[in-house]
């Protein structure tokens, strides 16, 4: 059963409370401001069908980790079509926003998302909202404006701001992707992730097989998004997941031959490929990056790939296989220091740690077993 989103307000208070010009404070609720600052965290999303729930560890100055809690979503999971170790087929289902002070998760299957209020490694949920769409599998946000990917049906997008540790869905601020997909969507084929650009001036969508392209919304400043997006096909075939490098190119994994391709994102919004480089390895569909290296999750082969750029912000595989991880390798993050990666294995129901070292070699710490199969969405604060 869906839960009840809040009530509906008249579109010019929803709009004047999106851009804060109204106090939309949760009740009881402190202000972020009065918050303790945020401990060093590592959030899993378990994403269970009959109740999701975000798993909390402790995370210690040498990387390792300690459970610390279990928080319920209030919401179910789903599982795309024909997934098995990847429920959601995306990237970006758990995100930290707000300076780490709030914790957004999707709940795919009862088409919401939840907002925790973060105090240290505890989560106290504050609010429940209806995704705006079918099957949410991914989150983004720059400043208070934060967008949600639901893959379901023709796939959407729709645009929320944050206010006082609240979403308030902008009015008119939904847009369809136009996909031909299914409800759960199936796995190779919905939309696998949204980003804003680090400049907040676009927001960029993976089709994956719908389409073998990147679906780009120019962002207007108060959040306006472009009526249709400009499209750009892909180097290769399954267009997934994707990060950015330091000048703001758009750094993606593109599956069909477990490949990274990097583009520069034009004034226009179209992409223009810089290169692309594959790892020779199974089912390359989840990025991480920092400091000028990239962490592919090969989840065919539970191996990482360890890849950078040359001057021209062309990709270069420094190793297909930097590391080895579990059955099922998906999603990672990256602690904000840049010390340390943190790998879901979503096959075997496991989190691998690793320091990262010099010209960003990784080091193994620790694996955490006993995590629930099939969990997708990792963050780190």
């Amino acid at each position: 059963m869906k839960t009840p989103t809040t009530a509906r307000v008249a579109s010019a208070a929803a709009l004047a409370l999106g851009l804060g010009l109204v106090s939309a404070g949760a009740a009881g609720a402190a202000p972020a401001h009065q918050r303790p600052a945020p401990a060093h965290a590592l959030f899993v999303e378990t994403d269970n069908s009959v109740s999701n729930t975000i798993l909390s560890y402790q995370r210690s100055s040498d990387g390792t980790i300690a459970l610390a809690g279990t928080f319920s979503t209030g919401g179910a999971g789903g599982t795309a079509a024909n997934a098995t170790a990847d429920p959601l087929a995306s990237q970006g289902g758990l995100t930290l926003v707000d300076g780490n002070r709030e914790l957004l998760a999707v709940n795919a299957g009862s088409d919401t998302v939840s907002v925790f209020a973060v105090e240290g490694t505890s989560l106290r949920l504050t609010q429940q909202i209806s995704s705006g769409g079918l099957f949410p599998d991914s989150i983004s946000a720059h400043g208070r404006l934060v967008a949600v990917l639901n893959a379901g049906g023709a796939g959407s997008l729709a645009e929320f701001s944050l206010v006082n540790g609240r979403l308030v869905a902008l009015p008119d601020q939904v847009r369809s992707l136009g996909l031909a997909n299914t409800t759960p969507p199936d796995f190779h084929h919905g939309a696998g992730q949204v980003s804003y650009t680090p400049n907040g001036q676009d927001l960029i969508v993976t089709t994956k097989l719908s389409t073998n392209a990147y679906e780009v919304f120019t962002v207007g400043a108060s959040g306006t998004l472009g009526a249709t997006p400009v499209v750009t096909p892909a180097d290769n075939a399954l267009p997934f997941s994707f990060t950015f490098d330091s000048a703001g190119n758009v750094v993606a994994t593109e599956a069909s031959d477990s490949s990274v391709a990097i583009y520069r994102v034009t004034p226009s919004g179209s992409l223009t490929s810089l290169g692309s480089v594959s790892d020779g390895g199974a089912a390359l569909c989840w990025i991480s990056g920092a400091n000028g290296y990239f962490y592919g999750s090969n989840a065919g082969s539970g191996t990482l790939s360890l890849f950078t750029e040359n001057d021209a912000d062309v990709p270069t595989l420094l190793s297909a296989t930097a590391a080895t991880a579990h059955a099922g390798t998906t999603d990672s993050v990256i602690s904000p220091d840049g010390d340390f990666l943190y790998v879901e294995s979503g096959g075997a129901g496991t989190i691998d740690a690793f320091a990262i070292g010099a010209s960003g070699a990784l080091t193994q710490i620790e694996t955490i077993y006993n995590v629930p199969t099939a969990s997708e969405g990792i963050a780190a604060s």
